[in-house]
């Protein structure tokens, strides 16, 4: 059986509340009992300013918080956290940081064994297989798109509906996600704003304020609202 223990967030923060507010029971449930957690700021410019950021408000939750770019071994100081939490920004910059680090493995390995992982965005992304359905612009070029494989399917953070009567020509979410599945097999987690998975070894759950939907190849979206059961996607492909 499974030892996966992750927290994967569509943002950090929702429109009227401060920073991990929504989820904060959630972070607690998955962090109960872990001393040394890990940070990992990569996905932003600025690593120091970010890591005060998540410190401060991981010590109002009665949490210790160590950045990764403050050691001077990551590898050993992920080899001995007791928890993990990779936040958004940028996901090509964070792959890209985390591959030159020689970091990935070290992550896989260490969630194997039952480390609580947390991910916001592009935090929840590297969670993914790869990089393929991230938001973000590609800044940086990381040496592949594949990401942890935490989960067998696809997440899309941030994820928005189409604004009825608006006069934008674009594509919408949706139609990118569709172009994505022209070419690839893995389902995709469309993960609003507000919402979360919860996972639990083979138990997946779809939690916080907002709901998702789930694009499949060769089907019509399917729309789920919190709380849902979604471990059959941990069968996937």
């Amino acid at each position: 059986m499974s030892k996966r223990n992750l927290l994967l967030v569509s943002t950090s923060t929702v429109f009227g509340t401060g920073y991990l507010d929504h989820c904060e029971s959630a972070v607690r449930e998955l962090f109960e009992g872990a001393g040394r957690l890990l940070f990992v700021p990569y996905a932003l410019h600025d690593r120091d300013g970010y890591a005060a950021v998540a410190r401060k408000r991981f010590e109002k939750m009665g949490l210790r918080v160590e950045s990764v770019h403050g050691v001077g071994d990551p590898r050993a100081a992920l080899a001995a956290a007791e928890g993990v939490f990779i936040g958004g920004g940028n996901t090509f910059r964070l792959l890209r940081a985390l591959q030159e680090g020689g970091l990935m493995e070290v992550i896989r390995e260490r969630v194997r064994e039952g480390m609580p992982y947390m991910g916001t965005s592009a935090g929840s992304n590297m969670a993914c297989p790869t990089l393929k359905t991230t938001n973000d612009m590609p800044i940086v070029e990381p040496r592949s798109f594949e990401a942890l494989g935490l989960v067998p399917f696809q997440i899309n953070p941030h994820y928005l509906d189409p604004e009825p009567g608006s006069k934008h020509m674009g594509e919408t979410r949706e139609t990118r996600i569709k172009e994505y599945l022209e070419e690839n097999e893995l389902p995709v987690v469309g993960l609003r704003e507000g919402a979360w998975l919860r996972v639990r070894g083979d138990r997946m759950e779809l939690g916080g304020l907002a709901g998702a939907r789930i694009f499949r190849r060769g089907v019509d979206p399917e729309e789920v609202t919190p709380p849902a059961d979604l471990s059959a996607l941990l069968l996937s492909p």
